[in-house]
């Protein structure tokens, strides 16, 4: 199953946010796309889960263009993960997670598939022992993970997730990279929005490059993040070079 964007742009007043985006993206492979703020990377993501409906281009999956399908089967196929969600009620953490299977709840609630999804999506995100603990009462890294959590129990073909990393401590950061890297492993599509480009660089298949709406990169993440692309990007002199936990990226100063 593949996810696309074909020739999207998104004009928020007088900003073009979006300025004819084209990318296919593939099911089994993880995707980070970067580059600055206002670089129009959660407005793709919102294009590509059907959240946001472009002035030109369309997001198409498989061979349907996605804005085309019910909501309901959209959320079969695609999680989305925003950057900054909210929870409104005072609910546990399992009710929370459950609230993923929606899409395939009947009149009568929640079946025994329902059940065992939400329990292996608490099992994945290691919230079992959280998993009667009210939401609101969660640390901050806890609650992201319930939402990481919430995404995945729909078990479906595509995650997006917007900044997933932003509020984990770099050992529940690294967990959640196993994670995604073993949704991509069972053969779903994963698409995240990253600031940490070295995380990019380690955790990703493919980097896709952002600026200004356009797409200035797309590739293995060695070749996308090139000084020169930094430099175009960023507006900064940087390079790729070896860390102690694998390649970084050391920004040196402002491009001249």
């Amino acid at each position: 199953m593949t996810l696309a964007a074909e020739s999207l742009s998104v004009r928020l007043g007088d900003k073009q946010v979006l300025d004819g985006v084209e990318a296919v993206f593939a099911a089994g492979k993880i995707t980070a796309v970067v580059g600055p703020n206002g670089a129009g990377k959660s407005t793709l993501l919102a294009c590509l889960a059907g959240l946001r409906r472009p002035q030109a281009g369309r997001a198409r999956l498989d061979d349907w263009a996605l804005l085309d399908l019910p909501p309901r089967e959209r959320a079969k196929h695609i999680a989305f993960l925003p950057q900054t969600p909210e929870v409104a009620w005072a609910i546990d953490v399992r009710t929370l997670v459950g609230l993923g299977r929606t899409a395939f709840t009947g009149p009568w609630g929640q079946g025994d598939e329902d059940r065992a999804a939400v329990d292996r999506a608490l099992a994945a995100t290691e919230l079992e022992p959280f998993a009667d603990r009210v939401v609101g009462t969660l640390s901050g890294g806890e609650r992201a993970r319930a939402l990481i959590a919430r995404a995945i129990a729909g078990e479906p073909d595509w995650l997006l997730a917007d900044e997933p990393l932003a509020g984990l401590d770099p050992g529940h950061a690294l967990d959640a990279a196993d994670l995604f890297r073993a949704l991509a492993g069972e053969g779903r599509g994963v698409i995240l929005t990253l600031h940490d480009l070295a995380a990019a660089i380690r955790m990703a298949d493919r980097v896709l490059v952002l600026a200004e709406g356009r797409v200035l990169a797309d590739g293995a993440p060695l070749d996308a993040l090139t000084s020169a692309t930094l430099a175009q990007a960023y507006g900064v002199e940087a390079r790729v070079v070896d860390g102690l936990g694998g390649p970084m990226v050391e920004v040196v100063g402002r491009a001249r």
